[in-house]
């Protein structure tokens, strides 16, 4: 299993508008294949940072839906209202 790491921060006063439509994205990866679970975790120093912690099957399912044609048109509603790029880590744990 796989963990992914995304980070977002939205524009000033595009929340509400941001929480409807990042719900929809959340609602289409847990059917996506190789979702395992997931949370958004909100910054308690700057409300406009969200971070969302996914749960995969692995890197390739991770990756299929990443490139999917259902998130990035999903994605296309999201991106206007950040004012930053979103930031990805793809997390594994570790040998020790």
């Amino acid at each position: 299993m796989i963990r992914v790491l995304i980070e977002r921060h939205i524009a000033e006063s595009l929340e509400t508008a941001y929480e409807e439509r990042s719900r929809k994205v959340l609602q289409r990866a847990v059917a996506a294949p190789g979702f395992v679970s997931g949370e958004t975790l909100v910054d308690s120093h700057d409300p406009n940072h969200r971070i969302t912690l996914a749960n995969w099957r692995s890197e390739a399912d991770w990756s299929r839906w990443y490139h999917s044609d259902d998130r990035r048109d999903l994605m296309a509603e999201l991106v206007p209202m950040m004012d930053m790029d979103e930031a990805i880590t793809v997390l594994e744990q570790s040998g020790a």
